[in-house]
């Protein structure tokens, strides 16, 4: 049996498997996976579970049985330690604490209450400091997080299904009620749910609202739902519509009325109604990335201004002959699974 190659590549390659532990439950804070190393051997792990909660590098250090070795030992991280005050105090202010004398970091953090501050007073207190340790890998682990930095903007994703004759939905006449004409299959849509409980929020159409009636919710696997979000310029959402009766938040995107109503639905005026408003709303309001799960009209608008950054599209071995077009990607697939009968491609823009 070959020994493991114990390089910083490898031991950050675990702070990556234990920070994907967090996806989606640590908005608006990035996922984190930290390990405290002494001799090759792992002493201590964490991972930041949510929001206000212990960060990965304290749950790391608390995990170490023996803190005298804590001395010796070297604290792996994907992300540059936070050096502000939130809701948790500076974790360089514990690693300093306990004199930890090498701290190997993967991706700088883009946040300007951090960035860089984070490594400069380790440095100074006499740490060891690397970093950029498979930047690419740590920096597309939190992409989101990148994206609403740098970019100012969520981290979109766009997401459909369509027949193998390239259909996304039939006619809406050949629709007998308002309810989803499935074209995945089961597993398909468990992954989907999945998805969406990593996301921050979610995106349709009032088309898709109309037609579907559909709930929005990662209600077939365990975790957060994401905020709804509606682009209904004229106040077109029927009232007996499921988003409307339930108790989950909704957001409502139109040109007319701003109020709220019962059960934590808003309508929220945009002006002028365009993408880039769409935007600026999510980057006051910390929403960092968003899955747009259709229709047609609300996914081109977002393919044909650039302004995505990953597309997930099923594959369904059933044809409907005529109905909906697909969408259009002109971007070759980065790379396809096979979800037991049904094909997805992957996308990045």
């Amino acid at each position: 049996m070959a020994s493991k190659n114990f390089t910083d590549e490898y031991f950050m390659k675990r702070c990556l498997d234990l920070a994907k532990n967090g996806l989606g439950k640590t908005y608006p804070n990035p996922i984190v996976g930290a390990i405290i190393v002494y001799k090759n051997k792992i002493i201590g792990k964490g991972w930041h579970e949510k929001a206000g909660e212990h960060h990965a590098e304290i749950k790391a250090i608390s995990n170490v049985k023996d803190k005298s070795l804590l001395t010796k030992s070297t604290m792996y991280v994907n992300l540059e330690p936070c050096a502000h005050h939130g809701k948790t105090p500076p974790c360089v202010d514990t690693i300093k604490k306990f004199s930890i004398p090498k701290v190997v970091i993967g991706s700088i953090d883009p946040n300007p209450k951090v960035s860089g501050n984070g490594v400069k007073i380790l440095q100074k207190s006499g740490c060891i400091v690397k970093y950029g340790v498979l930047k690419k890998e740590t920096d597309f682990a939190n992409r989101r997080f990148f994206t609403f930095y740098q970019k100012k903007r969520p981290y979109i994703i766009l997401k459909w299904a369509k027949t193998a004759d390239d259909f996304i939905a039939p006619i809406d006449k050949e629709k007998k009620s308002r309810k989803v004409f499935w074209i995945s299959n089961a597993y398909s849509r468990k992954i989907v749910h999945k998805w969406r409980s990593q996301e921050a929020a979610i995106l349709v159409g009032v088309q898709t609202v109309i037609n579907d009636n559909p709930k929005l919710t990662n209600r077939h696997y365990k975790g957060n739902n994401p905020l709804r979000l509606v682009f209904d310029p004229n106040n077109r959402t029927p009232s007996d519509s499921f988003i409307i009766e339930d108790k989950e938040p909704t957001i409502f995107f139109n040109k007319r009325k701003e109020m709220d109503l019962i059960n934590d639905k808003k309508y929220i005026i945009m002006k002028p109604y365009n993408i880039r408003n769409f935007f600026l709303f999510c980057y006051v309001n910390n929403i960092q990335s968003v899955i747009i799960e259709g229709g047609k009209t609300t996914l081109e608008k977002f393919i044909e201004s650039g302004y995505w950054d990953e597309a997930r599209v099923f594959t369904s071995p059933k044809k409907i002959k005529y109905g909906i077009s697909s969408p259009n990607i002109n971007k070759s697939v980065s790379f396809s699974n096979n979800m037991k009968g049904d094909k997805l491609d992957f996308y990045f823009n």
